[in-house]
């Protein structure tokens, strides 16, 4: 299924929340939107980007992991131009939500990256490695350690982290693509 024509009938982050959240989802994810602190090197990282990346989320407004993570989004688009961000309701986007499924199942949020003129680069989600260690280290308990699971940074700069090094690599794949190079002669 070629879902660019999808990307064209996304909304805003602000347009999603109008539409799909109650009151408490609006509350919900403007409460991580909040807590969103993204570093110096972060800003100058997203505001080195160059290539137009046109990303459609599939998302649910009642969904956690799209409360913790969608609102990061939209901290990238608004730091980097050059990302034109759109959402998608999972379930008034069912075709899209079955070409996305991950591990045979319904997963959310889910990222897909478009070029500027359509084609697909990459698609991403459901939750991060930072998020999947954070999972981990509760199977175990204390008393049965995985050793995978590594501690460091608060959870929220882990996600933050880890989704920018996704649009990081999609911005290489656009900048450095044989053919955008050629397109922009540069």
């Amino acid at each position: 299924m070629n879902l660019f024509p999808k990307f064209a009938q996304g909304l805003s982050y602000q347009d999603f929340l109008g539409r799909y959240a109650s009151d408490a989802q609006q509350a919900r994810w403007r409460q991580v939107y909040d807590q969103v602190m993204l570093t110096p090197a972060q800003h100058e990282l997203l505001r080195s980007f160059q290539r137009t990346m046109k990303v459609a989320c599939l998302a649910g407004a009642w969904c956690g992991d799209c409360s913790g993570q969608c609102p990061i989004f939209a901290h990238f688009a608004a730091e980097a131009p050059v990302i034109d961000l759109r959402f998608l309701d999972r379930d008034d986007h069912a075709d899209a939500q079955l070409e996305l499924r991950i591990n045979g199942g319904d997963r959310v949020p889910v990222l897909v990256f478009f070029s500027e003129d359509g084609h697909e680069v990459a698609r991403y989600g459901e939750r991060t490695l930072g998020k999947y260690r954070e999972l981990a280290r509760g199977l175990g308990g204390a008393g049965c350690p995985t050793g995978i699971a590594v501690p460091g940074e608060p959870l929220l700069a882990q996600v933050t982290q880890d989704w920018l090094n996704e649009f990081e690599r999609v911005q290489w794949i656009l900048r450095l693509s044989p053919r955008l190079r050629k397109l922009h002669n540069d």
